[in-house]
């Protein structure tokens, strides 16, 4: 048995440059992945299959289309795998859940019979986020996201707390609200500093569609937080802290003001 976990990903900065003919985005983002997530099992099987369970399996339209069983059929390998992905990160939540659950694919295949040499390539046509939910590192990207550059990661092991209202946010409809006004490249320097100075261009239309992304910002701003900010497309926001007992208070006190948020505690890859 295979066993491999879908990192969640968030962006700890991310700059919207301009709008694309071919209806992408160029961005700047700094990549970052919590050390928890979905998580992936596989076992030799006769054919591919694909079984989902967990706690946001019926957040996924159509099991036999998603990203999971797409990058296995992305992918050479000499035979079937039986892959059970257990769905903890809720569906259209700025976390690059689907694209997390993909890249995991790619280190199953990895382990059991190799990456071919165009792997990037094949991973970028799932999805712009996947090429970086491969390796799960901490990145610089750009283009669509799949241009990736390395970072000096001064920031592994910080403790993280993520919140989602419980509320999906697609993608699609974000960016289309974004104003189209470059706001300027990404900073320079580590990773730390990236994410001080940086900001996140979808914030305020994501806030447009779904305005509780405000209450949890608003929530995540009384805690002891050294940085606090949307994810992504939303709805997921994140707040990091310099201790985990700081993060597991602010988690306490967050559940007991809304008990019904989905939350996930962790630190920095």
């Amino acid at each position: 048995m295979l066993t491999q976990t879908a990192y969640a990903k968030i962006n700890l900065a991310l700059h919207i440059r301009a709008r694309r003919a071919d209806g992408y985005h160029e961005l700047e983002t700094l990549f970052a992945f919590v050390d928890a997530g979905d998580q992936l099992s596989a076992k030799p099987s006769d054919e591919d299959r694909v079984t989902t369970v967990g706690e946001f399996a019926g957040g996924i339209d159509n099991p036999l289309d998603n990203l999971v069983a797409r990058a296995l059929s992305a992918l050479p390998h000499s035979q079937g795998l039986d892959i059970t992905l257990e769905k903890n990160l809720p569906v259209a939540a700025g976390l690059g859940g689907g694209s997390a659950d993909a890249g995991a694919v790619f280190r199953l295949i990895e382990r059991a019979h190799g990456l071919p040499n165009d792997w990037a390539e094949r991973a970028a046509r799932l999805g712009a986020d996947v090429p970086s939910c491969v390796r799960s590192e901490m990145a610089i990207g750009r283009g669509i996201g799949t241009e990736l550059e390395p970072v000096d990661n001064d920031l592994e092991g910080m403790p993280v707390l993520l919140v989602n209202p419980r509320v999906p946010l697609s993608t699609g409809p974000v960016f289309k609200a974004w104003d189209a006004v470059d706001r300027g490249p990404l900073p320079t320097g580590t990773a730390r500093t990236i994410a001080l100075e940086g900001r996140n261009d979808l914030t305020d239309p994501a806030l447009q569609l779904c305005p509780e992304i405000g209450e949890v910002l608003a929530q995540l701003d009384t805690t002891d937080a050294w940085l606090t900010r949307m994810s992504g497309s939303g709805a997921t926001c994140f707040a990091l802290y310099e201790t985990a007992e700081a993060r597991n208070n602010a988690q306490n006190n967050i559940a007991g003001n809304h008990p019904n948020w989905w939350m996930l505690s962790g630190a920095l890859r």
